[in-house]
C-alpha cells in the first residue's frame, strides 16, 4: 500500500527525470545512486518503512549531486547529508513534536508511528537545535538563520 508521502517520493523522481528500478544489488544493500545516469536501483520486497526511507535517502543523493567516492570523510559526509535530506522530506515539525510528546521521546515508538526507520528519525534529530524553549531546524551560525523555528511549552 503506497502512502501520500510515498507518491510525493515517487513523483519527486519522476520531476528531477530519476528512473527507479527494482534489482538485487551489489554487497547486499537496500538501495544505489546513479546520479551520473539518473537512476536509482532499490533491493524489491523491502518493507514500506524501509522503502520509503531508501528511497527518500537516494533522492537526496541526486538532490545533492553526490559523486561517488571512496575516500572515506568524503563518503560519510555524502551519506551523512542523503540521509539528513531524507529525513526532512519524511518528517514535519509538527508530526515529530506530536510523537515525542506522546512517547516521551522513546525512539522506536516514535519511528514506528512516523512511518520511518530509527535511523532515519535520529537524522532528523540531527538537524535541530533544541535551545530553552524553542527548537531550531537546521540552525546555521547567524541571527536568524535556520529553516524553521519552533516554540515548545
Amino acid at each position: 500500500m503506497t502512502t501520500p508521502i510515498d507518491e510525493h517520493l515517487l513523483d519527486l523522481a519522476h520531476q528531477g527525470g530519476i528512473r527507479v528500478e527494482y534489482s538485487r544489488i551489489r554487497d547486499g544493500r537496500d538501495g544505489e545512486s546513479h546520479v551520473d545516469q539518473n537512476l536509482i536501483r532499490l533491493r524489491p520486497g523491502m518493507n514500506a518503512r524501509l522503502h520509503r526511507c531508501v528511497l527518500a535517502h537516494e533522492l537526496g543523493h541526486h538532490a545533492l549531486g553526490h559523486t561517488p567516492t571512496r575516500f572515506g570523510p568524503v563518503h560519510a559526509k555524502q551519506e551523512r547529508a542523503a540521509e539528513e535530506w531524507g529525513a526532512l522530506r519524511l518528517i514535519s515539525i509538527a508530526d515529530y513534536r506530536h510523537v515525542e510528546e506522546i512517547h516521551a521521546g522513546h525512539l522506536g515508538a516514535m519511528a514506528v508511528d512516523l512511518g520511518v526507520m530509527r535511523s532515519t528519525l535520529e537524522a532528523f534529530q540531527c538537524v535541530l537545535l533544541r535551545l530553552g524553549d524553542t527548537v531550531y531546524v537546521r540552525p546555521k551560525m547567524g541571527a536568524g538563520m535556520f529553516t524553521h523555528r519552533e516554540e515548545i511549552a
